[in-house]
């Protein structure tokens, strides 16, 4: 480890312990004892992944009050965006998707209206940068990575109106009986969505070596467990939009068949990252199948198309000589 790396980590040690400090010596106690619990979780040095019990901590208070659970998430929001250390940025964006997964809900509500303060983008991150050295560089490309995988997710379970981790996205039961009274329109909108998801997986970082630090390979396989979840949603809306083609206009056809073409385009690259894990090949083969028919289908519907505007036109030529001419009292045939 060169000097210069040695000497920051030691200013961060130290940066964190007069923060703590400075929360210490503040007089609002609540929302101090908040900040103290972020700050040990989201520290300055190695790249590791925060211990089991500071993620507890955190967690826990989301079990108080909501006002508690909001101070939470500020200080949260705080720490990550008034930091410009990769590993700091890291662990927040860790913490949070762990809040996602195992937070209570009053937590995790007030994770999902935080947007409102930011916009769509509310983690704020794609322009964030490291630059101490190389490897912090290359950190910061898996810190804007990781950010927007979030935003994804949360974007995800908005529109299908649960978290991917809750019991009713377990429940395939009811989420095909729910799926079914759901419009082509409505089920083509949410595919559209957990592409976009997936097609965030696939852009990861070419840095992959740096899955050897601890941290990062714990971000990866959190991913990993999104996109499990997010293959089987793809896949119940596959299957349910394979049984109603014949009802898909051509229009539906064509985004249906856009956005299979752009999770193919995802699958190389996802597998990069991911190796062998959630191949899901049975998933591939019904979407190669499924594009195949959506090509049979688009083409009967152009051919017919091509075949009404035929008819048509041989019907408006003889309704129009049949209004070209009329008989006249007198006997004769006379131009209309």
């Amino acid at each position: 480890m060169g000097y210069r790396k040695k000497l920051r980590i030691v200013l961060g040690v130290l940066k964190d312990k007069g923060s703590l400090i400075k929360t210490t010596l503040s007089t609002k106690r609540h929302k101090s004892s908040i900040h103290r619990v972020i700050l040990r979780a989201a520290t300055h040095g190695s790249i590791t992944p925060p211990s089991d019990h500071r993620i507890a901590a955190v967690i826990s208070l989301g079990h108080g009050s909501r006002a508690t659970a909001c101070a939470c998430i500020q200080a949260l929001m705080d720490r990550l965006h008034h930091t410009s250390n990769a590993s700091v940025a890291l662990k927040c964006l860790y913490i949070i998707h762990n809040i996602i997964g195992k937070g209570s809900f009053t937590l995790k509500d007030q994770l999902s209206i935080y947007p409102g303060f930011g916009g769509r983008n509310f983690l704020n991150l794609s322009m964030f940068r490291d630059d101490s050295d190389s490897e912090t560089w290359e950190i910061s490309t898996w810190v804007r990575w990781y950010a927007g995988i979030l935003e994804k997710k949360l974007m995800v379970s908005r529109l299908l109106g649960y978290q991917l981790y809750s019991s009713r996205a377990k429940n395939d039961g009811n989420k095909k009986d729910k799926i079914l009274a759901f419009l082509n329109s409505d089920l083509l909108k949410e595919i559209d969505v957990l592409v976009d998801f997936a097609d965030q997986v696939g852009n990861a970082p070419d840095s992959l070596y740096l899955q050897r630090k601890s941290l990062v390979y714990e971000v990866v396989r959190l991913v990993s467990e999104d996109y499990r979840l997010v293959q089987r949603e793809i896949s119940l809306r596959v299957a349910e939009l394979g049984v109603r083609m014949m009802s898909l206009s051509f229009s539906e056809c064509t985004q249906f068949l856009n956005s299979l073409n752009r999770y193919e385009d995802c699958k190389e690259r996802i597998s990069s990252l991911l190796v062998n894990r959630n191949r899901n090949d049975d998933l591939w083969d019904s979407i190669k199948n499924t594009k195949a028919n959506i090509v049979v289908m688009m083409k009967e519907k152009k051919e017919g198309k091509m075949s009404a505007i035929t008819m048509g036109d041989e019907s408006n030529k003889l309704t129009g000589f049949s209004q070209l001419f009329r008989l006249a009292s007198s006997g004769r045939w006379e131009v209309f």
